[in-house]
This record gives C-alpha cells, sequence and structure tokens, in this order.
C-alpha cells in the first residue's frame, strides 16, 4: 500500500476571456471605419475624374507658355539648341551617354532638319493649348519638351525643369475634356445624336467599354495627385533648403538676390526695392513660411490666401529677377489645388465685372430695368408698336410702371 503512486491529473488551462461588450463595440467600430475609409478612397479614384477643370488650365497654361518660350527664343534659336550653340551635339551626346535622355534635334545636323524641328514645336505647342486632339497632341508635347530641354540643358534660366515636369505627367491625365477643341465637337456630337436611337452593344463589349473608362479614370487621377505631390515637394523641398541657410534666417537673402547683376532687367527697381531694408526682411520670413507651410494648409480654407500670395510672390520674381518662365510654369503649378466649382464659377465673374465696369452692354431689344417686360399684343388687338396713346397719357403710364417696380 505504501509502495502505490497516486496518479496526478493533469491541471485544467484556464478558459480563455471572452471579450467584454465594450472591446467589441470598439473593434467593430474601427472595422467599420477602416472599411469605409478604403470605400471612400476606391470610390473617389473609380468612380469619376477629379479636376478636370484644373487640369484644362494645366494643358492652356503649360502650352501657352512653352509657345510663348519658343516665339521669344526665336531669334536666338540657332545659339540655344542649334549649330551655333556653345553646347555643341557632342557634348549633348556625351551627357546623354551618362543619363541615358535623348532628343530629337541630335538625329541630323542639317540645318533643314533643325528649323522643322522648330516649326513643328510651335504647331504642337498651339494644338496642345487648343486641346485639338488632346491625348495624341500631350505625348507630342511632352516629347518636344523633352527634347528641346535634354539638347541645351544649361542655356536656359531652369524654369522648364518644371514645365517638363508637367508635360510628362500631363499624359497621363485627360486633359482635353474641358476648355478645348475636342470638348467642343464631343458636345456637337451629342447634340446630333440626342435624337439618334441609342446603339445596343453586346455584353462583353460593353464590358470592354466601362473596363476603359474606368482605367482611363485611375490614370488620370493618380496623375493629378501626382501633380499635386510634385508641387507640395518642390514648395517644401524649397522652404526647407532656406531655413538651413544663415542669410534666410537673418533676414539678408534678398538683399543679395536684388544686387545680383546677371538678374537684374531693371537694375533701377531693385536698388529701388532693396532700400525698403524692413520690407525685404519680412518679405522674406514670409516666403520661407509659406513655402514651408504650404503641404500643411491644402485640406482648408486657409490655402486661399496661401495661394494668393504666393500668386504676389511669383509675380515679384518675374518683374525683378527677369524670370518670367519659371514663375509662369509656378504659377500654372498652383492651379491644379482649385477646385472645380473656382473654374465654374469664374466666366460668371468675369461677366459681372464686364458689366459693372460697362464693357458689356446688354442684349439689344432688352429694356435696362431688371423686371420691365414689353407687353404682348394678343390676336386682333394692337401690339404696343401699333397701339396709339396720346401724349398726356404716356406719362401717367411711365410713373405707374415705376411705382409698380419700386414696389
Amino acid at each position: 500500500m505504501g509502495n502505490e503512486q497516486i496518479p496526478q491529473t493533469a491541471p485544467t488551462p484556464p478558459a480563455p476571456r471572452r471579450p467584454t461588450g465594450r472591446q467589441t463595440g470598439f473593434a467593430g467600430t474601427a472595422h467599420r471605419w477602416l472599411l469605409d475609409r478604403i470605400s471612400a478612397l476606391w470610390a473617389l479614384l473609380t468612380d469619376r475624374p477629379v479636376s478636370l477643370y484644373a487640369a484644362s488650365a494645366l494643358r492652356i497654361g503649360y502650352g501657352s507658355l512653352y509657345l510663348i518660350f519658343l516665339l521669344r527664343e526665336f531669334p536666338h534659336r540657332h545659339e540655344i539648341w542649334g549649330a551655333d550653340s556653345p553646347w555643341t551635339p557632342a557634348l549633348a551626346q556625351q551627357l546623354f551617354d551618362q543619363t541615358g535622355w535623348n532628343s530629337i534635334l541630335t538625329l541630323s545636323d542639317s540645318r533643314a532638319y533643325f528649323e522643322l524641328c522648330y516649326v513643328m514645336a510651335l504647331v504642337t505647342s498651339a494644338l496642345f493649348m487648343l486641346g485639338w486632339r488632346t491625348r495624341v497632341m500631350s505625348i507630342l508635347f511632352a516629347l518636344v519638351v523633352t527634347s528641346f530641354h535634354a539638347r541645351a540643358i544649361f542655356m536656359t534660366d531652369g524654369g522648364d525643369n518644371l514645365t517638363l515636369l508637367m508635360a510628362l505627367y500631363l499624359v497621363l491625365t485627360a486633359c482635353g475634356r474641358r476648355w478645348s477643341l475636342d470638348a467642343r465637337r464631343d458636345r456637337l456630337k451629342a447634340a446630333r445624336a440626342g435624337n439618334a436611337p441609342k446603339l445596343v452593344r453586346r455584353f462583353s463589349v460593353q464590358q470592354l467599354l466601362d473596363a476603359r473608362t474606368t482605367l482611363t479614370t485611375v490614370v488620370h487621377n493618380c496623375g493629378i495627385f501626382v501633380i499635386a505631390a510634385q508641387v507640395c515637394v518642390l514648395y517644401g523641398a524649397a522652404g526647407l533648403y532656406k531655413v538651413q541657410g544663415a542669410s534666410w534666417g537673418g533676414g539678408t537673402a534678398l538683399h543679395y538676390v536684388l544686387n545680383l547683376e546677371l538678374f537684374q532687367p531693371w537694375p533701377a527697381l531693385s536698388h529701388l526695392v532693396d532700400e525698403q531694408t524692413i520690407l525685404i526682411s519680412i518679405v522674406g520670413y514670409m516666403t520661407v513660411l509659406l513655402q514651408v507651410a504650404f503641404p500643411f494648409v491644402l485640406f482648408g480654407r486657409l490655402k486661399y490666401p496661401v495661394l494668393v500670395m504666393l500668386l504676389g510672390m511669383h509675380i515679384g520674381i518675374a518683374v525683378l529677377m527677369g524670370l518670367p518662365l519659371f514663375s509662369g510654369a509656378m504659377i500654372v503649378a498652383d492651379a491644379v489645388f482649385l477646385p472645380d466649382r473656382f473654374y465654374t464659377f469664374l466666366p460668371h465673374l468675369c461677366r459681372r465685372a464686364a458689366q459693372r465696369t460697362g464693357m458689356r452692354r446688354p442684349a439689344p431689344g432688352r429694356a435696362a430695368g431688371p423686371g420691365s417686360v414689353p407687353s404682348q399684343g394678343r390676336p386682333g388687338v394692337p401690339g404696343p408698336k401699333h397701339r396709339t396713346t396720346p401724349p398726356g397719357q404716356k406719362d401717367n403710364a411711365l410713373a405707374t410702371g415705376l411705382a409698380s417696380d419700386q414696389s
């Protein structure tokens, strides 16, 4: 009996804790919130193209800027991109071997070929600005900007760097849906086909068309996002680099900028502005603050005064430093942050301003008063043009009409 061993049973593990109602509710709420955010992001990406007016504004802005740039440099085209350039085709080819870039301007040394390329660049920029066959013209415009930029990368003022990036990004966007010849042609086509019977397509064909529309929408929205991100990185990086400099921290950076002889189109104006020491110190600090804070104010109404101040800054750079292409490229890039309701309201605002300044007169045959409508004659009753009124009753009728309008 003493040698018998009592069998030992293994201890039973404790039962797992059941989550309380509060924990279950919090987890379910967080899960639903995450699903809602993912669904909203997916809908924003695939449902409809965003910022179509902003994309069209970018197309018009960069197309016109590059067209003006090519026209301005037309007398000096051979010294910048042609055979007379200090940056010779041989030097350009050496750079291409290192960077992997290329240019259509280096395919031939013929002067006639260069002139043909220049004329085609002018035509492409104009057609891209007008929005004619925008999908094809956007690719050709990107090819033109890339070729001219790569041919003489050190011969321009640097404003075409941003133009090059935006030209590549605009290929992804549907920048011809608004304010373009393509949009006008689509409206006319839709008006002609309004009364025509609707074409019934097969299910597979309809699915392919829907997939193409969704893909186009996704690519366009991603392109707009990349453009906005590029501008944010540009401003943020510029502001952070300025913070590291002692001259910007001391408020003397603009003093040195205004005294650079290479960037003084009007030296007297630059010296006049340089005399306002307190003003240029404040402007220097505000420049750094605006550029650093720009990416953080995009989702509120504070972005509108920030964009206005940045507009003034770029205009100052164009006038005081003689860099219109760079300033124009930055001003056009800022247009991506304006909503479509701003662009749809802009024509109405321009019409109201024109009417207030007297530039636009009311249509002929329409009375100047807002509520005065001429009475129409019934059949058998002479109208107002054929009705005779004694001279004494004309004044009474006019007074009665004015009283009824004021009441």
